[in-house]
């Protein structure tokens, strides 16, 4: 009897141990997949319909902005390098925005950590998870969001009309 209690306690504890690894290895890869993109997060200032409105509009010309911009970035630490450095530049545009719709609050621009959903973007796949993040306030960024991906530039490509400007991404994103 002593000895049945002994295997039954060495078996839970083993078996306890390997779930942790691999619940750890899971983490680890995911965390390895988050780790590859630097995303977008745009919070309006709040749900009202001119805010939300006007959320969009900050987004085609932030976005505009950030195209040529993106199109340089070979690597994620060059991206996540190059948008800190345009972090008052980025908030610049969506305030010019706002103040040419008649919207007394700012933007601020940071890059922060943030978990997102599980996202689908064409082929692309992101999991749920931390992700590096351009995260543009509208006024207190009350409201309702939108997101994308920055690097690679899963979300620009479909706004671009360049034909040469689609073709460049895709460069990078088949070498990603």
């Amino acid at each position: 009897m002593k000895n049945v209690c002994i295997i039954f306690l060495l078996s839970i504890i083993i078996s306890l141990t390997a779930f942790g690894f691999t619940q750890s290895s899971k983490e680890t890869a995911q965390s390895a997949e988050t780790s590859k993109y630097l995303r977008m997060h745009i919070r309006a200032n709040s749900n009202a319909s001119d805010a939300q409105a006007v959320k969009y509009t900050v987004r085609d010309r932030v976005v505009e902005y950030l195209t040529p911009l993106v199109a340089e970035y070979e690597t994620k630490t060059q991206a996540t390098t190059g948008i800190q450095a345009h972090l008052q530049e980025i908030a610049g545009v969506a305030t010019t925005v706002l103040r040419e719709k008649g919207f007394a609050y700012g933007a601020s621009a940071s890059l922060e950590t943030e978990t997102f959903p599980t996202r689908v973007y064409g082929e692309y796949t992101l999991p749920a998870g931390e992700y590096t993040a351009l995260i543009l306030r509208l006024g207190k960024g009350e409201g309702d969001n939108w997101w994308c991906v920055v690097y690679p530039p899963l979300c620009f490509a479909a706004t671009c009309e360049n034909v040469v400007y689609k073709s460049k991404i895709l460069e990078i994103i088949d070498r990603f």
